[in-house]
């Protein structure tokens, strides 16, 4: 089984901004895969169904990306999966492009706060990830204003694209393993 977390903050106001990245990629892997992600349990929305072929439960953690751990230690617990190898989280990242996608099997919160959260809960940083450009902050700007902020129209373009290939790299991480997807989707 496996938990396939998206990061994000719960509330009309955060829909469709850089943050909420993670949030967008469960919606396409619940669309792929006929999964309803409407059940409030663990601090979170869920929905369970099969992904690749496998039993998942799709996570839309609702308590703020600052406190993202505390659902996931949750989800964990409940389901009873081994973290290293059957938790994938997804995140925005301002250090890669718009568009850009980067699977890890392990490492720091690289100052993301709904990462470092995790991290925190589980007492390490040995799970998989899939990291989601939403490119830098432009400079003087405020980084929380800035991933709070939303896309304009060719970024948006970009990234609902960039969703769909995370959505099957997440699908490649399931049936063919993490450096699989590295090897495929790592790329600029």
């Amino acid at each position: 089984m496996y938990i396939i977390v998206g990061l994000g903050n719960p509330g009309r106001e955060y829909q469709n901004t850089r943050h909420n990245i993670g949030f967008d990629v469960i919606d396409v892997l619940a669309d792929r895969n006929h999964i309803a992600v409407g059940e409030k349990k663990h601090k979170a929305l869920i929905g369970k169904g099969f992904v690749a072929g496998q039993k998942a439960v799709l996570v839309k953690p609702q308590t703020y990306m600052n406190l993202s751990g505390e659902s996931v230690r949750d989800v964990i617990n409940f389901y009873k999966i081994d973290e290293r190898s059957e938790l994938i989280v997804i995140s925005d990242d301002v250090s890669l492009d718009v568009g850009q996608i980067r699977i890890r099997k392990k490492g720091s919160a690289g100052g993301h706060n709904g990462l470092k959260n995790i991290i925190l809960h589980l007492g390490h940083d040995e799970f998989q990830r899939v990291k989601m450009g939403v490119g830098e902050k432009p400079r003087g700007a405020d980084l929380a204003d800035y991933e709070l902020g939303h896309f304009n129209s060719t970024e948006r373009k970009t990234m609902d694209d960039s969703a769909g290939r995370a959505a099957r790299a997440i699908e490649v991480m399931i049936t063919e393993g993490a450096d699989k997807a590295m090897n495929e989707y790592n790329r600029k």
